[in-house]
C-alpha cells in the first residue's frame, strides 16, 4: 500500500503539498495540484481517515459498539448502520462488547483515541457515565435511555402480542423465558408477556435466563423441559433461546406444535430456515439501523431534530412452531 511520502516523491513535491491537496486545506498551484492527483492515481493511494481526521481536527469516523456479533439480529442492525452512513460518506470502527463492561469501556476509549466524531451503542447501560461524559453525539441503539437519543423497537407490546397469540392457539400450560435482567429490552418482553397472561387469568411458569447465547440456551431448554415438563407452550426470550427449545423438544420427542407450541422474538433470518419453522415476533433490524445512523448523522452536522427518541412497531410472524387458527376468532 502506498504512503503519502511515496505520493510526495512521485509528484516531486513536498509531504506537506500533498496533505494540502487531500485535506483542501490552504494554497496550492493548479500544475502542482494535478502532478499531485495524477500521483495519487498512479500509485492508487488512498489516504488514511484516522490521520485525516488529526490533520484536520474532524473525521468521518463513527463507532459502532454491539453486545454480542455471534448473534444473528446484531449483524441485521449493523448492516443498516453502515448502508446509511456509507451513502453520507462516514465510516464505521466496529466493538464488539461480548457484554462486557470492561470490553466496552474499552471500546469507547478506542473510539475516543481515533478521534469518532459519534457513536452508536447497543449497551445495557446506557445511563453509565461513561457515555455522559463524552462530548460528541451518542446514539443508543436497540436499547433505551431517559434522555439521550434512542431508536428501539416495542419490546413489551411484542411480549403483549406473543402471548396472546399463544392462549388464542390454546396453550393452556405456559412458560415464559424471562431474558438476562440487566437487558431492557428482555424486560420489556417479559413484562408484556406476563401482563396478557395475567389479564387473561392463564397458569404460567417463568425460567430465568443470564444471557441470549446460543451455548448456554441449549442448557436452559433442557433445564426448562425438566422443570415443566407438561408445558405446552413456550414464549422464548429471542429467537436464539427458541431454537435451542426447537431442538431439545425434538430430542424429546414432542411434536412441534401439536404437543408443544413455541414463538421466539426478532425473526432472524435463520427462522424461516428451521424445520419446522418458528413463530416469531419480528423487530425491523435493518431500518432501526438505519434510522440510527441518519438520527447520528443529524446531531453531528447541528440540524435539528424533531424527535430524538424514536420506536418501531412489532408484528406477529407466524409460521409452523405454533397451531393453526381462524383469524376471525
Amino acid at each position: 500500500m502506498a504512503t503519502i511520502k511515496e505520493v510526495a516523491m512521485t509528484a516531486g513535491v513536498s509531504v506537506a503539498t500533498v496533505s494540502r491537496v487531500l485535506n483542501q486545506n490552504g494554497y496550492v498551484h493548479e500544475d502542482t495540484r494535478r502532478k499531485v492527483e495524477d500521483a495519487i492515481r498512479q500509485l492508487n493511494y488512498t489516504p488514511n481517515e484516522v490521520a485525516r481526521s488529526l490533520y484536520k481536527r474532524k473525521s468521518k469516523l463513527i463507532g459502532l459498539l454491539l453486545p454480542d456479533i455471534t448473534n444473528p439480529y446484531f449483524p441485521q442492525l449493523a448492516r443498516g448502520v453502515e448502508d446509511q452512513m456509507q451513502e453520507n460518506d462516514y465510516r464505521l470502527i466496529f466493538g464488539n462488547s461480548d457484554e462486557s463492561r470492561q470490553k466496552e469501556m474499552d471500546y469507547i476509549q478506542t473510539f475516543i483515541q481515533n478521534n469518532v466524531v459519534g457513536v452508536i451503542s447497543s449497551t445495557n447501560d446506557p445511563d453509565a457515565d461513561i457515555y455522559a461524559g463524552l462530548n460528541i453525539p451518542v446514539v443508543f441503539l436497540d436499547r433505551t435511555s431517559n434522555d439521550r437519543p434512542s431508536v428501539y423497537a416495542d419490546g413489551r407490546e411484542g411480549g403483549r402480542i406473543a402471548a396472546r397469540e399463544m392462549v388464542r392457539r390454546g396453550s393452556k400450560q405456559i412458560t415464559v423465558l424471562q431474558g438476562p435482567a440487566h437487558v431492557r429490552p428482555a424486560i420489556d418482553r417479559f413484562e408484556g408477556a406476563v401482563e396478557i397472561l395475567q389479564e387473561l387469568n392463564i397458569p404460567y411458569e417463568v425460567l430465568l435466563t443470564t444471557s441470549f447465547s446460543l451455548t448456554e440456551a441449549e442448557d436452559w431448554a433442557k433445564e426448562l423441559f425438566y422443570k415443566y415438563p407438561d408445558t405446552d407452550g413456550i414464549i422464548a426470550s429471542n429467537d436464539m433461546v427458541a431454537s435451542a427449545v426447537l431442538q431439545e423438544a425434538h430430542r424429546l420427542g414432542k411434536r412441534v406444535p401439536e404437543d408443544v407450541q413455541i414463538i421466539g422474538f426478532d425473526d432472524i433470518p435463520l427462522s424461516k430456515l428451521l424445520a419446522p419453522s418458528l413463530s416469531t415476533i419480528h423487530q425491523p433490524a435493518y431500518e432501526m439501523g438505519r434510522e440510527a445512523a441518519d438520527l447520528l448523522i443529524q446531531l453531528i452536522e447541528g440540524h435539528h431534530v424533531e424527535r430524538n427518541s424514536i420506536q418501531y412497531s412489532v408484528k406477529f410472524i407466524e409460521r409452523q412452531t405454533t397451531r393453526k387458527v381462524d383469524h376471525d376468532g
